[in-house]
């Protein structure tokens, strides 16, 4: 699979989330060219501040392999991580992360700030704007709809 398969996959988690009446981010964890973990938001669902796609996806891969280290792996979402998340992605060990949409408001890949960037023994690389425009356009659609 290609980058943009799985970013392909990531947004119809994030539609899953929109129709559970969630901010619509879906992630991916991939390794070997297989899917080890999925998640999408379900802070509203479980009433959970963690309940965020990446942790969500990074629980499902920890499960499936029987470890809390995934390196080897990459993470595909559909909107740059939080500081929450982009914890939690150091923490995992996760070597690679590709995201679509830029978060202005919250990112910590470059969006406010770049916790990859600082001195922590695990840093994964980022690659930004996989399928952007799909990302973004899902984001906009969830959020005209409230409006």
């Amino acid at each position: 699979m290609e980058h943009e398969d799985y970013m392909r996959e990531a947004l119809a988690l994030a539609r899953e989330a929109a129709a559970h009446g969630e901010v619509p981010v879906g992630c991916v964890i991939a390794r070997d060219g297989e899917i080890v973990g999925r998640g999408r938001n379900r802070r509203e669902e479980l009433q959970s501040t963690a309940s965020h796609a990446e942790m969500e996806a990074i629980a499902d891969a920890n499960a499936r392999l029987g470890s809390w280290r995934l390196d080897g792996c990459a993470l595909y979402v559909t909107l740059e991580p939080c500081p929450m998340c982009a914890g939690a992605i150091v923490n995992a060990r996760i070597p690679r992360v590709y995201y679509g949409a830029r978060d202005d408001a919250m990112g910590a890949c470059g969006g406010v700030l770049n916790l990859f960037m600082e001195r922590f023994p695990h840093t994964p690389a980022l690659v930004g704007g996989i399928l952007e425009a799909a990302c973004r356009a899902e984001l906009e659609r969830f959020f005209r709809g409230l409006r």
